[in-house]
């Protein structure tokens, strides 16, 4: 597997690769950009094509083409090398494909794309899904639209599905891990009773991910019954399928989201086929869900403008609003499809009435903060002082949520004129609102997993010896000629411990070579922690002259002397007093000693 991996590498760019999710821009040698993992103004993230890594200084992920792709697609590392391979046009060894094909996510992909199959042919042929053909021509979908999105049918049989997939030689245990059979309590695996499907009867609908994977379906009751459960079934949480982070109808309205820079969410699957059917091809749905973080963050690749457009009830304004708010957050542009009244109840119907009102909709779509404004101004009388206060309180809490100074600036210049009031009055009042919202905000239990050194918390003095071997790694020859006067001890503690013995080491034989380095501090599935120091030495110290790296260098020697002597003599301190504590007094005469030497 250790050649594959090293072929990959040799054969993808990583700047190339980020570069199709990352708008990096040259600095210095390295490559820089907004990191693509969490919210920020200013880019934080580095590629590095001669080291072929990345790291963010932000939010301290970074690692190698492989560690990207896992983190960017919530891919595992065997699905990673897979998606990377084919990629690069790589045959994999025999060996590496037996062990993707013993994953269970990529077995259940499988069984996905078999079911998704069966389902569409067993549309087509059959003459039992004649009705189920006449209701999707009633619903205006034409036969290349049906198999554009490879639309499907299962008949109400109680195993249909199961005993084919039996049949086509996939294990029972996956077929109820990938949701399409369902167990029943007392089911008998020799005799095979007990175990149904979860689809029957009812018209199916393929979910994709990014990569054109089927990773679940939706099913429509062809024909209600007391029996049939509800309108829609969804594939529930799969290893491969996770509704949060899936959303339905990207993999064919990807390009077209960047070609014209711009997203069109709806709310249901059909809304999704008739727009593309229609010709507008950017359209994309949560699938009747309120849109996720992960969600925004998977758009955010392709475009920050999103026109979105939901149904005009309470519950629809309610899920719609939070899928706003965290795409709002993220910096993303948002804004507000309203369709005519009597055009139809949602986009299907409006372009089964008239195609040309939908799309007059899409490109009039109002401003989401004017969206907002109409609503909380509607039906208030802003002479009455209380309801001013509650228009003030609902739109401070969305103006508080813009990331960007200036676009916040503006909107609660607008609150104030619209309301009489100073809008240092409503700055002060923002206060509140936000300093409400936190203390509600429930605690986010996730932690990141840091590499060892990130993982212990940093103290003044081991961020001024990561300075300072940052300048050693990455001026060496410059570095080598300066005065050194700082005691090994000093150093040769903390979390750098091991890492400025090893520099040490290099120095004193002949010098550093970067190489020998790396190779040292190479942990499998933990990022290299000579990559993180050299890209920070790009970031902070690229434009120093070797005069300024000199004095710099001498400095850090000097603050890094002063700060280990001030913790020193802190913990002699805390020692004696609990020496003294004790009456130990042979510790005491021992401490003052130490103390003594140290300050003199």
């Amino acid at each position: 597997m250790s050649d594959d991996v090293q072929l990959i590498k040799d054969k993808l760019d990583v700047v190339d690769l980020i570069g199709e999710y990352v708008q990096l821009k040259p600095a210095g040698i390295n490559h820089k950009g907004l990191c693509p993992f969490h919210h920020e103004k200013t880019p934080s993230f580095m590629a590095s094509r001669e080291r072929q890594s990345w790291h963010c200084f932000g939010c301290g992920k970074g690692g190698d083409i492989f560690t990207f792709v896992e983190e960017m697609e919530g891919m595992e590392f065997r699905e990673a090398l897979k998606y990377l391979a084919d990629k690069a046009g790589i045959q994999l060894t025999n060996n590496f494909q037996n062990e993707v094909q013993s994953s269970q996510k990529n077995r259940i992909k499988e069984i996905n794309r078999a079911a998704a199959l069966f389902f569409h042919n067993f549309l087509l042929r059959m003459d039992a899904s004649k009705i189920a053909r006449e209701y999707l021509h009633t619903r205006k979908l034409t036969d290349e639209t049906i198999i554009e999105w490879q639309i499907g049918f299962i008949p109400d049989q109680w195993d249909l599905l199961t005993q084919y997939l039996l049949k086509k030689g996939f294990a029972i245990d996956d077929l109820v891990v990938s949701g399409l059979t369902i167990k029943k309590d007392n089911a008998n695996i020799q005799s095979m009773k007990g175990f149904y499907d979860r689809f029957r009867g009812r018209i199916m609908f393929p979910i994709w991910d990014i990569h054109d994977n089927v990773v679940g379906f939706t099913g429509r009751v062809l024909v209600e019954t007391e029996h049939s459960g509800g309108k829609y079934v969804n594939t529930p949480q799969t290893p491969v399928y996770d509704k949060s982070r899936v959303v339905f109808g990207l993999n064919k309205a990807k390009k077209e989201i960047k070609h014209k820079d711009l997203i069109v969410m709806v709310e249901g699957q059909m809304d999704v086929i008739a727009c593309h059917q229609t010709g507008m091809s950017n359209v994309i749905a949560t699938s009747g869900t309120a849109m996720t973080e992960e969600q925004v963050r998977l758009l955010k690749r392709y475009s920050q403008n999103m026109n979105m457009a939901f149904d005009a009830d309470a519950a629809g304004i309610a899920a719609a609003k939070r899928g706003i708010d965290i795409a709002i957050e993220e910096g993303m542009n948002m804004r507000v499809i309203q369709i005519p009244d009597g055009a139809g109840k949602d986009p299907d119907e409006c372009i089964k009435q008239n195609k040309q009102t939908w799309f007059d909709a899409v490109a009039h779509a109002e401003d989401v903060m004017q969206w907002y404004f109409n609503r909380a101004f509607a039906g208030k009388d802003i002479h009455n002082p209380k309801q001013k206060q509650v228009i003030a309180t609902e739109l401070l809490r969305e103006i508080g949520r813009i990331p960007y100074a200036v676009e916040r600036d503006h909107w609660l210049q607008e609150l104030g004129v619209r309301l009489g009031v100073d809008v240092a009055v409503l700055r002060d009042d923002m206060a509140r609102v936000k300093s409400e919202e936190k203390n509600n905000k429930p605690r986010n239990q996730e932690t990141k997993k840091p590499t060892p050194i990130q993982s212990v918390e940093k103290t003044r003095l081991d961020l001024l010896i990561e300075r300072l071997l940052i300048l050693m790694l990455r001026f060496p020859d410059i570095i080598r000629n300066s005065k050194f006067e700082i005691r090994n001890s000093v150093l040769s503690t903390g979390p750098y411990a091991s890492l400025y013995e090893t520099v040490q080491r290099q120095y004193t034989s002949g010098g550093i070579i970067i190489d020998q380095l790396h190779d040292e501090f190479d942990h499998p599935g933990q990022e290299n922690i000579i990559d993180i120091l050299l890209m920070a030495g790009e970031k902070d110290f690229a434009t120093l002259t070797s005069g300024e790296v000199e004095k710099e260098f001498s400095n850090l020697c000097v603050l890094i002397k002063d700060e280990w002597q001030k913790q020193e003599q802190k913990r002699l301190q805390q020692e004696i007093i609990q020496a003294e504590k004790a009456h130990d007094t042979e510790k005491i005469n021992i401490l003052m000693e130490e103390f003594k030497k140290l300050t003199s």
